[in-house]
């Protein structure tokens, strides 16, 4: 067996890949070389991100306690005033009453 330790891209932190990637697509967008994704294929590429995420049950009871802490922050018993929440136009989530219409309305299209 050959022996084969990380060397070049694969040798440098995540910061520095990141960097170095970011500076190939952006110079690829400028030369119009970098591939522009339809709206079908960034749904498609979506809709399969989500299948393969929602099979992790581990990550997606991380994810919803998360979420549920989040939720119920606030005023000492775990939950946040209605009243509050009422006279500053949002809902328990932090987002305008708006903002979670459209996302609503948005995740509808795509059944």
């Amino acid at each position: 067996m050959s022996n084969t330790s990380k060397r070049g891209f694969a040798s440098m932190n995540e910061e520095k890949q990141r960097e170095i990637a970011s500076k190939g697509g952006k110079a690829a967008h400028e030369k119009g070389t970098a591939h522009e994704f339809t709206s079908e294929e960034a749904r498609e590429a979506g809709r399969k991100g989500g299948e393969t995420t929602s099979k992790d049950r581990e990550f997606m009871s991380e994810i919803g306690r998360e979420g549920g802490k989040r939720s119920h922050k606030g005023n000492g018993n775990g939950s946040e005033s209605n009243d509050d929440n009422a006279t500053k136009g949002k809902g328990t989530q932090g987002d305008s009453k708006e903002q979670h219409a459209k996302a609503g309305k948005q995740s509808h299209k795509n059944k």
